[in-house]
């Protein structure tokens, strides 16, 4: 069975008036030399009349910064790429990131201010001085997934670590950006992520189809293994079926989409269409 699959994502945003929009920073485009091959990739925006720059920002995402002169009462973001999603393991290879060799790794190790919630929480899980510090990190993803059961959430925004604790509950950015507090706090660098996810799924039919969604998740950096990605909604290691779109010490600088917007009523959809490519 072929590992090579279409990806058409779409977001689509409704203003009740015309708006002055301003510059809107899209972060949708896969992190270069990521573990993932991708193939193709393209970006369609409308309405026309827009001003598009790709720029790399300072945790070295590539970025689609694009302004419009005249007033919207609408604004479409469409995403296609071709991925291969081949399973791999992910602790053969470290993960090289072109465009991101050069950040200090000191920049993803501010140290953590934690509560009384999340010391508790890391006091279930003894640390020895073994050196065996991925398995360490390993324990802890997979308790963040049993304890913090996944919840959708729309509306924007983060929870703080001591917050996704205290409901045993979170969506996946509440729950990585747990783990990345964590990870700090014990003296690791590590950053959060946001990026797709592709996973198989099984219809009331019995029909196995692939699902595609935003998601997010924490990576950090191990000692002669490099960064790599740990999913805390799974418990696992990340692997071909995640695809990173940016990575950042905040998660709202990770955000897909961020900019500046007349105070108005809006209404946005997200669709996502995946589906496998046969030779």
């Amino acid at each position: 069975m072929s590992s090579h699959v279409t990806l058409l994502h779409k977001t689509c945003y409704r203003y009740d008036r015309p708006v002055t929009m301003g510059p809107q920073t899209i972060r949708l485009r896969p992190i270069e030399g990521g573990r993932t091959p991708i193939e193709s990739y393209g970006l369609q925006i409308n309405p026309t009349g827009f001003h598009l720059k790709w720029e790399r920002d300072l945790y070295g995402n590539n970025v689609a910064c694009v302004g419009f002169l005249n007033q919207l009462t609408h604004f479409d973001i469409e995403v296609s790429l071709v991925a291969d999603i081949a399973f791999y393991d992910p602790l053969l290879q470290t993960i090289q990131m072109a465009g991101q060799e050069d950040i200090c790794l000191d920049f993803f190790a501010i140290p953590a201010c934690c509560g009384q919630e999340v010391k508790d929480f890391l006091a279930k899980y003894v640390i020895k001085d073994d050196g065996n510090c991925l398995g360490h990190l390993m324990a802890i993803n997979r308790g963040i997934a049993k304890q913090i059961r996944y919840q959708r959430r729309l509306e924007p925004g983060v929870w703080s670590p001591e917050e996704t604790l205290r409901n045993g509950a979170g969506s996946c950015r509440d729950s990585a950006w747990l783990l990345v507090n964590l990870a700090r706090y014990m003296g690791h660098a590590a950053r959060f992520v946001s990026g797709y996810l592709i996973q198989n799924a099984i219809t009331a039919d019995g029909t196995e189809v692939l699902t595609a969604d935003l998601h997010a998740w924490a990576q950090i950096f191990i000692p002669e293994r490099g960064w790599l990605g740990f999913d805390t909604t799974s418990g696992l290691l990340t692997a071909g079926s995640h695809i990173p779109l940016a990575v950042a010490v905040k998660p709202e600088n990770a955000a897909p989409v961020s900019g500046l917007l007349d105070c108005c009523e809006a209404t946005f959809d997200v669709s996502m269409h995946v589906e496998r490519l046969f030779t």
